[in-house]
């Protein structure tokens, strides 16, 4: 199976430089999965968008995948409460 490239917004960086702990450990293992599998199990659409929504733990990483260039760009990551603001 061909392996997907993920990328980061700049914003999406700074929130994740933000994190610490694990927290930061858990979601980024997060993003490594998505390289092997952009929809994993428990991903969701968004209705709004072309996007899809990942939850680890209180946290949401948002992201749209482009699949004829086999990419993933990570658009969002924070807490519930405050990422669909």
């Amino acid at each position: 199976m061909e392996r997907f490239k993920v990328f980061l917004r700049k914003s999406a960086a700074d929130e994740l430089d933000a994190l610490s702990g694990k927290v930061l450990r858990n979601i980024i293992a997060k993003i490594r999965e998505l390289e092997a599998n952009p929809r994993p199990p428990g991903c969701r659409k968004l209705s709004a968008d072309e996007k899809c929504q990942l939850r680890q733990g209180d946290f949401r990483i948002v992201y749209s995948v482009r699949d004829k260039e086999k990419t993933v760009v990570i658009v969002k990551i924070g807490h519930r409460k405050d990422i669909y603001r």
